[in-house]
């Protein structure tokens, strides 16, 4: 046994070591922060991170690199992203005293229409502050003509900008530590050491793979590749065709797990969201009937104005920290298919606070901004599981008539409580975590009116075989 004296001793060398391996780190007054990405993420953080950090009298340097231009249509200013923003986000940045103007919403919508193989039903909003809005990322596909509307990324940046973040339009093409601080190089071949870095890059940068020879314990998030394309139709045959409503495809075809239609102004926009979408998958669903009858059949489905197939973020990052790095948005973890923007804004709010109120050690970052990732990410698993029940439904035609008439009844009768619907419209459009909309399925009274309805709709296949 050793002594009082001998274990004094001994956790004064273990705080020393603990000290030494995890040092407490801390934003100062002239500290320097280095931004990498203007996405959402990228932009919350530095709007979040100047803004908290006037509130304790602290002055810190922000720099932002990017070399994307937000006002240009087409892929210099794209941010690969359906566009869909929840109302749940729109009411939490209105709060934040950030109001999306009507520039930047290209559209309201206040309505799914659900399409399926048996039929067709529209959704409306279950209540009237359930809204989204359709956006462009940036000012829209290459062959604008005429730039009507904002870019949502540029108008975020610009925030960030007037809050007193400085924009850098440089491409980084080195990471290092020096003295144990982020270094950050330039195409250009300028170079700054900085106190603080935030990676605020997407999982189809090349960025991320500068820091694969850092040493840190940062492993990349996982990744499935998808499919956005946009096609001109004039914004009358717009309103006549898709209206304010989003179109939603329940299609039995392997390895889909999401079809909509989005209208955008000028522009419809397809997506596909899904496993690995290929070309043969893009086929199978532009030629399904519930697909061709929502626009003029006159139009050329393979010629759009403007497509990409951008992978995203499924599985989120292992470690997104370290002693004076953090990852944030898709970098780091991201909501499963629906809502990254709202996932970007609330890591991004939970990097830039934990950042000025606690530190900027590693210990800090496990400590106060992984519970923000980790609700994310088993909100996640659960999304999964939804997921994987939505497939089920998908692959049985009995089923798929049991929700459409389900939804229907709902619909028809006013002031009763809309299960289903509310069920699927949380489900399109993120504005509720997986884990609400699992609790809701498993209500008595939705489980008993489903069950039924799936009853009555297979009564008409036993009654062909007898």
């Amino acid at each position: 046994m050793i002594g009082i004296t001998e274990r004094r001793a001994l956790g004064s060398k273990l705080a020393a070591w603990s000290k030494e391996a995890c040092p407490s780190l801390k934003l100062d007054d002239d500290s320097r922060v280095a931004v990498i990405g203007s996405g959402p993420a990228g932009s919350f953080f530095s709007y979040f991170l100047l803004n908290i950090s006037r509130m304790v009298d602290m002055d810190i340097h922000v720099d932002i690199y990017d070399s994307r231009d937000f006002s240009i249509p087409g892929p210099t200013g794209c941010n690969m992203c359906g566009g869909i923003i929840s109302e749940t986000l729109i009411q939490n940045l209105a709060v934040e005293g950030i109001i999306l103007p009507p520039t930047v919403i290209q559209r309201g919508i206040d309505s799914y229409i659900l399409h399926t193989d048996v039929g067709k039903v529209r959704i409306d909003t279950p209540l009237q502050e359930k809204r989204i809005g359709a956006v462009y990322r940036g000012s829209g596909p290459r062959d604008v003509k005429e730039i009507k509307w904002g870019s949502f990324d540029g108008y975020l940046q610009k925030l960030a900008v007037e809050k007193g973040a400085h924009l850098i339009r440089g491409r980084v093409v080195d990471v290092s530590l020096e003295d144990g601080k982020p270094q950050i190089r330039t195409r250009e071949g300028a170079t700054h050491v900085y106190d603080l870095l935030a990676v605020a890059v997407g999982v189809n940068s090349g960025t991320l793979k500068l820091f694969q020879g850092l040493d840190l314990n940062y492993q990349l998030p996982r990744t499935t590749k998808t499919f956005i394309r946009e096609y001109y139709l004039g914004e009358e045959t717009v309103a006549r065709y898709v209206g304010s409503s989003m179109h939603v495809f329940l299609l039995n075809i392997p390895r889909l797990e999401f079809a909509a239609l989005v209208p955008k102004g000028d522009y419809v926009s397809l997506c596909l969201l899904g496993e690995d979408i290929d070309s043969s998958l893009i086929q199978s669903v532009l030629d399904t009937p519930e697909v061709k009858e929502c626009l003029p059949s006159n139009m050329h489905w393979e010629q759009g104005s403007c497509q990409c197939a951008p992978y995203i973020n499924i599985h989120g990052a292992e470690n997104p920290y370290a002693n004076r790095i953090v990852f944030i948005g898709d970098s780091g973890v991201t909501r499963l298919y629906k809502d990254g923007i709202g996932a970007a804004y609330r890591t991004a709010k939970a990097a830039a606070t934990t950042a000025v109120f606690h530190g900027i050690s590693v210990n800090d970052f496990k400590r106060y901004f992984r519970p923000t990732c980790q609700a994310i990410s088993i909100d996640n698993m659960i999304g999964k599981m939804v997921f994987a029940f939505t497939r089920q439904i998908q692959k049985r035609q009995f089923a798929r008539r049991a929700v459409l008439r389900m939804v229907s009844s709902e619909q028809q009768k006013e002031g009763r409580s809309r299960r289903m619907s509310t069920v699927l419209w949380d489900m399109f459009t993120g504005s509720a975590p997986y884990r609400e909309i699992l609790i809701r399925t498993f209500h008595p009274f939705f489980l008993s009116r489903f069950l039924w309805d799936m009853a009555i709709s297979v009564i008409p296949f036993n009654e062909r075989r007898q």
